[in-house]
């Protein structure tokens, strides 16, 4: 660590009765506490972490579908291409040279996350960015909570400084520091800026003093282990690294209509906004596009969305705070009536300066991943899909090999192709073996077989499908597979079928 914070205080500054009465009422109605991977046990009982991740039936069995996958990327929007977390630096932060150790957790259902660690040393996670310090082999196992449950016990001049975790180990001795990342630019020194941690525990909270900072991390001391995060108290203005973030509502109007968050750089704000998306009365996909703001966001300043060419945007201007303590997440509504490809710019109002840009175009809303179009080599011939095409153009590009189907009325109807299959394939998210055996009573024999000659699973799914069509014959077609899975399918599935239905 590279600059020094103040000189630690003698004590914990203890929460009065009236705040650790909230935080206790607040623990006791969590629910019970989130079952953990086999073996784990907690240093200090506490239910305080058990309401924020989300029921999941999922097996903890460390493997993880591609939803699971692309839910973890929307919470980690600063990592670069290996997965580590590269925010920041900026022109005024430089980066830390201290000798730490990469290493990459295992990642299971309730987003936890666990690391073994065989021997002391200092290591750092390159998932969240926490750095563990330690004296011997220990496992740790951590998951990223919201503030937002906790808005009441961060009062003025404290404020949130990073995300919020629970940390337990098997070994509390072994584990002496934990430095959590921060989302605030110190302008060179940091001069005037004083971080400590909310340490909440089982029945009340504290706040604790740290012992070190640096231009992206906070060094705390680890006194007992439960949720725990980094407040920062600093003169005004305060600037912070920050993000976009883009969503993209998906219905049946030709029109495009988006949300964009703008956020700081902590990733506990940013589970909030993919769990309040994820939780609305529309259907969103996310939009990959960089979230990196190229200039610091400040407190107060007030900031414009731009489009060319032109678009409804809703609010047309708004005011940068941090809204880590708030339920509800704000947002900018975007709104295009005609598909067209466009350009979304924030600009700074006082100064006209560009803070994000990006491009959109059509293909980065179109619910297909065209970077696994590569298949392993099999039996089954998957025609490679042309960059430029939608997924209701899929049934031109097709094989004409699959013109099997059967005539009624005059009407040729024609059963799904490979090509076909594998664009739902991929649109199946984790519950596909479920929907497999509910709607299309396959075996789970069948589908075990299946799992066991193909080891990706984008192939186990396209494999199933074809097992489908192949037992359907010539009924196989859009239409029956839309039928078969409109009670359990999702939304975008049931689209790309009435699409192929329409046109075949």
């Amino acid at each position: 660590m590279s600059r020094r914070g103040p000189e630690p205080d003698s004590g914990a500054e203890s929460l009065s009765s009236d705040e650790k009465e909230l935080v206790a009422s607040s623990v006791e109605g969590e629910g019970s506490a989130e079952e953990h991977p086999a073996g784990e046990e907690s240093c200090e009982n506490s239910s305080s972490s058990s309401s924020e991740e989300e029921s999941d039936a999922e097996e903890s069995d460390g493997r993880r579908s591609d939803e699971e996958q692309e839910e973890e990327k929307e919470l980690l929007p600063g990592c670069n291409e290996a997965g580590v977390n590269c925010l920041p630096p900026c022109e005024h932060c430089r980066n830390e040279n201290d000798q730490k150790e990469l290493v990459t957790p295992r990642r299971f259902a309730g987003g936890q996350h666990v690391v073994q660690l065989d021997a002391e040393g200092t290591y750092q996670c390159s998932l969240t960015g926490l750095i563990f310090e330690v004296t011997g082999a220990v496992k740790i196992t951590y998951s990223l909570l919201s503030w937002s449950k906790y808005a009441s016990l961060v009062e003025k001049p404290w404020m949130v400084g990073g995300p919020l975790f629970d940390v337990r180990c098997d070994s509390a001795p072994a584990l002496t520091s934990i430095q959590f990342p921060h989302s605030f630019c110190l302008g060179g020194d940091g001069a005037g800026m004083a971080f400590k941690v909310l340490h909440i525990k089982g029945q009340g909270a504290a706040i604790e003093p740290s012992v070190d900072y640096s231009a992206s991390h906070v060094k705390w001391l680890v006194s007992s282990l439960s949720p725990v995060g980094p407040l920062l108290q600093g003169p005004e203005p305060l600037h912070y690294h920050g993000a976009v973030i883009l969503y993209k509502v998906v219905d049946e109007h030709p029109s495009l209509s988006f949300r964009v968050y703008v956020a700081t750089n902590n990733d506990s704000f940013i589970k909030d906004i993919s769990r309040a998306v994820k939780h609305s009365n529309k259907k969103f996909i996310k939009i990959d596009k960089p979230p990196v703001c190229q200039k610091l966001l400040q407190k107060g300043k007030r900031y414009r969305l731009v489009c060319e060419p032109e678009a409804e945007i809703t609010p047309e201007e708004i005011e940068f705070v941090d809204g880590s303590l708030l339920k509800l997440k704000s947002y900018i509504e975007v709104y295009l009536e005609k598909p067209d490809d466009f350009t979304l710019s924030l600009v700074e109002l006082e100064s006209d300066a560009t803070v994000w840009k990006a491009k959109l175009r059509e293909s980065d809303w179109i619910h297909y991943d065209q970077n696994k179009n590569k298949q392993k080599t099999s039996t089954v011939s998957v025609k490679k899909r042309k960059p430029t095409s939608s997924i209701l153009e899929e049934d031109v590009l097709c094989s004409k090999k699959q013109k099997t189907g059967n005539t009624a009325d005059g009407i040729e109807t024609k059963s799904l192709t490979d090509q076909q299959l594998m664009v739902v394939a991929k649109l199946f998210g984790r519950q596909w073996r479920e929907i497999a055996i509910e709607c299309l009573q396959m075996e789970m024999k069948d589908i075990e077989q299946i799992q066991a000659m193909e080891e990706e699973v984008n192939m186990q799914k396209f494999r199933v499908l074809s097992k489908w069509r192949d037992r359907e014959q010539s009924k196989g077609t859009a239409a029956a597979l839309h039928n078969s899975l409109q009670q359990k399918a999702p939304y975008e599935i049931l689209q790309v079928l009435k699409g192929f239905s329409a046109r075949s």
